[in-house]
């Protein structure tokens, strides 16, 4: 299934995104998402990241599930959150080790 992000609005501190939901057989239905705002300042989550985010949560989600309304949960938001900062430390690390490199030669 492919998801189309069709719009979001404001819902008392959450962001509410829409999805279409394009099956095989281009029938549509419909999805939205609940992302808390004050749980990704938490987090360091950028609201331009979200509808990524959420489009990620559908598409693993998805697999035999039929939930047309989910919420992005600070279990996922954390997830999110650590994985980042591994990937930032793994590159510090990378950027490090080439400098020493370079240095040695």
């Amino acid at each position: 299934m492919q998801f189309i992000l069709t719009g979001f609005s404001q819902d008392t501190g959450f962001r509410v995104f829409a999805f279409d939901g394009v099956a095989a057989d281009r029938t549509r239905t419909a999805y939205t998402i609940r992302a808390d705002l004050a749980l990704t300042r938490k987090h360091g989550i950028r609201v331009q990241e979200l509808p990524l985010l959420c489009r990620g949560l559908l598409e693993r989600g998805n697999e035999g599930e039929q939930k047309c309304t989910m919420t992005f949960t600070e279990e996922e938001m954390g997830l999110y959150e650590r994985t980042r900062v591994q990937a930032r430390d793994a590159a510090i690390q990378k950027k490090n080790r080439a400098q020493v490199y370079s240095f040695q030669r």
